[in-house]
């Protein structure tokens, strides 16, 4: 059975509506089964979920007899943000992610969050998609808290992602929905992959595979699955972050999710005007590039690269 239900119906001072759906997917006879839960658009420039959220719809209906358990998707939960390419929600400038648990009494975000935190719970997992900004490229990867990475690391292996971080980062602390729903029992893996604005459908292919995987595993999906890949697990220990020195224009020497040795040069940065490069930017270690700076436009200090060391990761 395939439901499309309203969560939030709210209107907004310019006589719009602001509507949030769900679409419930019910395995015939499944009453009482277990339930999976899919997020995705906190962020209104973050579009790799909507491919992933189409394709995941489109195979289960198509496959209803496989379904043996229910699976709620989330596709856009900050709306008026991706109708104006804004990561926060426009007028209120807050960010989605930092509003949970939320509040139905409080401001229009933090009223979303309330309700669909209302609606989630009792799920017996959620996986959040996230990809990255318009800045940084991010091959796919799970990220976990250090307090809780016990329990969720099992299910993270499970996703066919190429990576697992074991870090505290915004994505996963006090005041998003994986936090929230975290204190209510539900496990969630947060999900980040590709680049701000644009759907890499390879990764979602990737991630697709992954979500199959981890569906049947738990008794949701009796449907054929896909040979998912082992990835690479690692805390922030082994993670080295490359900032800029000079400001410029950054070229880039390697490509993403590419294996570089200690001292090779990841990338130039260049002053137009004057045609010189102003630094090269090397590899600190042997290791795996895993986030590459997409946007040229670079300040003192900006992110360059992130780099997962081959003497700490686990591989």
């Amino acid at each position: 059975m395939v439901m499309i239900e309203t969560l939030v119906s709210v209107g907004l001072p310019t006589d719009e509506v602001l509507t949030i759906k769900k679409n419930s997917l019910k395995g015939v006879g499944c009453e009482g089964g277990k339930r999976v839960a899919v997020v995705t658009g906190i962020h209104g420039d973050e579009l790799e979920g909507q491919y992933v959220c189409y394709e995941l719809v489109k195979k289960i209906t198509a496959n209803m007899a496989y379904l043996k358990g229910t699976v709620d998707i989330y596709p856009s939960i900050n709306p008026l943000g991706m109708e104006s390419v804004s990561r926060a929600v426009p007028m209120s400038g807050l960010d989605m992610n930092k509003v949970f648990p939320g509040s139905e009494k409080g401001t229009v975000a933090e009223n979303v969050a309330a309700k669909l935190l209302a609606d989630i719970k009792g799920a017996d997992i959620c996986v959040d998609i996230h990809a990255s900004n318009i800045f940084i490229r991010e091959i796919p990867q799970v990220r976990i808290p250090s307090d809780d990475s016990g329990q969720l690391l099992k299910y993270a292996k499970m996703l066919n992602t190429d990576f697992v971080w074991v870090h505290d980062s915004n994505a996963v602390g006090e005041g998003s929905i994986a936090y929230s729903l975290r204190q209510e029992g539900v496990p969630t893996l947060v999900i980040e992959m590709g680049v701000g604005q644009r759907i890499t459908k390879a990764y979602c292919q990737q991630l697709l595979i992954g979500i199959f995987n981890l569906m049947s595993k738990i008794g949701v999906w009796e449907g054929p699955v896909e040979k998912i890949s082992h990835p690479m697990v690692s805390t922030d220990g082994a993670v080295h972050v490359i900032h800029s020195v000079e400001g410029g224009i950054f070229i880039p020497k390697v490509e993403h999710n590419m294996w570089v040795q200690k001292g090779t040069v990841i990338g130039d940065i260049v002053t137009p005007i004057t045609g010189t490069v102003e630094e090269e930017v090397t590899a600190p270690e042997d290791g795996l590039i895993f986030s590459l700076r997409e946007y040229p436009i670079v300040y003192e200090g900006s992110v360059i690269a992130r780099l997962l060391s081959m003497r700490n990761g686990e591989m």
